[in-house]
């Protein structure tokens, strides 16, 4: 079967790869919030921004002239594994320890204002991912209708 990777513009990939990412991260979050009187507990976080950032300007850099193995050529191509989309998707960030500057005398470092902040931060920046996929696939579906 042939990748239909080309299908789809680098924003939908980053998108999707945010939402699943952001997901991650709202899980660890919720377990540190869980942990609030565990005692020892150091809470944890998902660092995957750099490397995001990262993938996306190495997929636009291949855009703009440098060609890699399994990169097309021609926008029309459709390209072959190794292209933008799986750099994209192999981002899987990077669980840190956050712990706070004062931790309580059983040494859980859980601050739960810190920790609801984080969460808020996230469900917004979530929101907005899948608000901006949703619009990416209606266009795309309004492309389709006029196409019949």
């Amino acid at each position: 079967m042939m990748p239909v990777e080309g299908l789809f513009s680098t924003t939908i990939n980053v998108l999707g790869q945010s939402i699943d990412l952001r997901t991650r991260n709202q899980n660890l979050i919720s377990a540190n919030i869980a942990n609030a009187e565990t005692p020892g507990y150091t809470p944890k976080k998902l660092e995957f921004e750099q490397q995001l950032q990262s993938a996306v300007k190495k997929s636009s850099a291949r855009g703009m002239g440098a060609v890699a193995a399994g990169s097309t050529t021609h926008p029309a191509h459709i390209p072959l594994r190794g292209g933008s989309a799986e750099r994209i998707n192999q981002v899987k960030g990077v669980v840190v320890e956050t712990p706070s500057k004062t931790p309580g005398r059983d040494g859980n470092s859980v601050e739960m204002e810190n920790e609801m902040s984080s969460m808020m931060q996230n469900q917004v920046m979530f929101n907005a991912s899948v608000q901006l996929l949703s619009k990416k696939f209606e266009g795309l579906r309004s492309a389709l209708r006029e196409g019949k």
